[in-house]
């Protein structure tokens, strides 16, 4: 291994659960620590592939599972650092890795005589009865990881892969890049607070301390959020504002200059076909798919368009009540709007004058965790002395009920301009027996507004769900307990990792979660029941929006990446594809825009979940049965939660994921459960 004592990367950290160095660790120690991570694996995998014995799952998968952890631990928190962290320096170096780390992949999983080891110990494992179930799995997922990466194809083959894959991955690098710079360039500027009428003192407090971290004292800064919307829209009383908000966040990314992402699109969507069509697939949708649970477009293309017309449907019968209550056209700046006008009439809800009731600090200690621990025994003790990446990040030491470590969580609540939008979990270390890695690392990121000093951050109804949502993922990745780091902690079909996520979501309105958290951060006094009774009530309200709107972008995806090369050339119109695309499945409806549209969808073109952002709804099938599950045997108690720990969350990706489902479950699951939570039965 190559060391270098002045560089905190090339080594395991002694810190506590092995936190990474952050106080140590400086830009200039990135680069070295890849270059070093790449030429370490690279003789790993070159020892494996020569090994002149016969290849066993002992002298090949457990060697290729120990190899590259210098990269690993540099990635880990590289990646970790350019999403919630960013500076030129690390925008620059993403830029610059991103073909590199394509090609490094390359060099293994286009490694034929690694292929053929692997190969080889698939071909024999009926002659190895020792080997248990994970290993198994472990040996037929490598076959199909290598398989589906072309390691079966002839050596031109591959040197063109290898060439569109660098490609690739260096524009989706750019097109992160550049969004960022567009989000933040859009930053909508207000001169007077009375133009921000309808906002709260904490949101006022928020905006007021934005434009004051970018020199703009006494001004009010609305910083835009990654989906169409925003969250202050629902509040703001003057429509032009609202207007200001909503065609600031459209147009990020459709702009012509330096940040105009259109042309990354149509060249990543051309090389994306191009490179299923070289491994022999129809399209880029059919090749990401062939790993997942859908296992084909088709399937996709099915379940999607059985939804549309109904949420469509559902969509226009809503609109139809904003304006009447409205007694004016409506348009998608003014939907949130009004539909709290509508909310508040027909259910005497108003989500906006929730927000004392969800003070930040009180739904993460006795909400979030409290729910943890009645349900799976945890406990969290916070470890000021353990330093994080950023001086917002806190430090969770996370321990089971009899005591023993789990883990830790950092906890990275604010937004900041070197932030990407959104919200996400990362890992910084994963557990893993066979690398001696007993415990997990891992961190929520959210993009709440941060109000001044001394004043309190209250979270609009959405950001709530957020945190529930995303500390589901952080309890994936701190149960999934693995052999094999191929299967740590989150490790499973992208269709798949986003239900444990959502099924937490149930939690923030259970009685007894609720009434723990949501009290009035000035009085003390609890939600009133007949709020939380008329918010029960209206859960399917407004369902007809928010399934238009993520079905837009899910279809939208689709249609890109369901394109041949010939059919991906002959587009030049990045707006008007949308267009069409959208009109072919009924969701063309202005009123209603996609949750994303492609200049700044970060999910399909940057993030990962290209020709996969169907996942959420497809994950929230598996996520409706489950709670339904929950309500029926009794809900938050130990013994649920333990049952769901052991053969789901635990479970990590050490087994086909709908066997684990259907371990937990006792069967498939139905489909009922979603079409009645999204109002899409009569």
């Amino acid at each position: 291994m190559t060391t270098d004592a002045a560089n905190p990367l090339l080594t395991a950290s002694t810190l506590d659960y092995r936190l990474p160095p952050f106080s140590q660790i400086r830009d200039e120690h990135y680069r070295p620590a890849f270059d070093a991570g790449f030429a370490e694996q690279l003789a790993e995998i070159d020892a494996i592939a020569r090994n002149p014995e016969a290849p066993t799952f002992e002298n090949t998968l457990v060697p290729l599972e120990r190899s590259g952890q210098t990269l690993r631990r540099a990635a880990f928190v590289f990646f970790n650092k350019s999403s919630a962290d960013s500076n030129d320096v690390t925008n620059a170096l993403d830029e610059e890795l991103a073909p590199r780390l394509a090609a490094h992949q390359d060099a293994i999983q286009l490694n034929s005589a690694l292929y053929e080891r692997i190969r080889a110990v698939r071909d024999g494992l009926a002659e190895r009865p020792d080997l248990d179930d994970e290993a198994r799995y472990l040996v037929e997922r490598y076959f199909t990881d290598f398989t589906l990466a072309g390691a079966g194809l002839d050596d031109d083959a591959k040197a063109t892969l290898s060439e569109l894959n660098q490609r690739i991955s260096g524009i989706q690098a750019k097109f992160e890049k550049q969004l960022l710079a567009d989000t933040n360039e859009l930053a909508v500027v207000f001169d007077d607070a009375a133009e921000l009428e309808g906002l709260g003192d904490g949101e006022l407090s928020a905006a007021a301390e934005a434009a004051k971290e970018r020199g703009l004292d006494g001004k009010y800064l609305v910083t835009l959020v990654l989906p169409t919307g925003h969250p202050w829209l629902a509040s703001l009383v003057r429509p032009e504002v609202r207007e200001r908000i909503m065609s600031a966040s459209r147009s990020r990314g459709a702009r012509d200059g330096s940040n105009d992402n259109r042309p990354l699109i149509l060249e990543l969507v051309r090389l994306r076909a191009r490179r299923a069509q070289l491994l022999g697939f129809a399209s880029h949708a059919d090749y990401v798919t062939a790993g997942q649970t859908a296992g084909t477009a088709a399937n996709v293309a099915d379940m999607l368009g059985k939804l549309a017309p109904a949420a469509a449907r559902n969509a226009r019968r809503e609109h139809e009540a904003l304006e009447r209550t409205a007694g004016a056209p409506v348009g998608a700046a003014d939907w949130d709007f009004w539909t709290e006008k509508v909310r508040l009439a027909e259910y005497d809800v108003d989500t906006a004058a929730l927000r004392p009731y969800f003070e930040a600090e009180r739904v993460l200690q006795d909400g979030v965790f409290f729910a943890a621990s009645r349900l799976y025994g945890l406990s969290f003790v916070e470890r000021p002395d353990l330093v994080g990446y950023h001086p917002d990040v806190r430090v969770f030491e996370v321990f089971n009920e009899d005591g023993s470590q789990l883990g830790l969580f950092l906890y990275d609540l604010y937004t900041r301009d070197s932030k990407r939008g959104g919200a996400w979990m990362n890992s910084l270390v994963d557990q893993s027996e066979l690398l001696g890695e007993p415990t997990t690392i891992v961190v929520n990121n959210h993009n709440v507004p941060k109000p001044a000093a001394g004043e309190p951050t209250l979270l609009t109804f959405d950001e709530v769900h957020t945190l529930f949502h995303e500390f589901g993922h952080a309890l994936h990745g701190l149960f999934g307990h693995a052999v094999y780091p191929r299967f740590s902690g989150t490790s499973v079909h992208r269709d798949f990792v986003e239900f444990p996520s959502q099924v937490n979501e149930m939690w923030m309105l259970w009685p007894e979660v609720l009434a723990n958290y949501a009290n009035h951060y000035e009085t003390g006094e609890p939600i009133p029941q007949d709020i939380v009774d008329r918010i029960v009530a209206s859960e399917t309200f407004n369902e007809g929006f928010a399934t238009s709107e993520y079905l837009g972008a899910a279809l939208l995806d689709q249609a890109w990446h369901v394109l041949t090369p010939e059919q991906a050339d002959a587009i030049t119109d990045v707006a008007a594809f949308e267009a069409a695309a959208l009109a072919e499945v009924g969701l063309d409806f202005p009123p209603v825009p996609p949750r994303y549209q492609s200049s700044y969808f970060a999910h399909t073109f940057s993030g990962g979940y290209d020709a996969q952002y169907y996942s959420y709804i497809w994950s929230e099938v598996l996520d409706a049965d489950t709670v339904e599950w929950f309500k029926s045997n009794g809900g938050l108690t130990r013994e649920n939660g333990d049952r769901f720990r052991s053969r789901l969350l635990g479970v990590g990706g050490t087994k086909d994921p709908i066997e684990a489902y259907v371990d937990f479950r006792g069967r498939r699951a139905e489909l009922e459960p979603l079409l009645k939570r999204r109002g899409l039965v009569d």
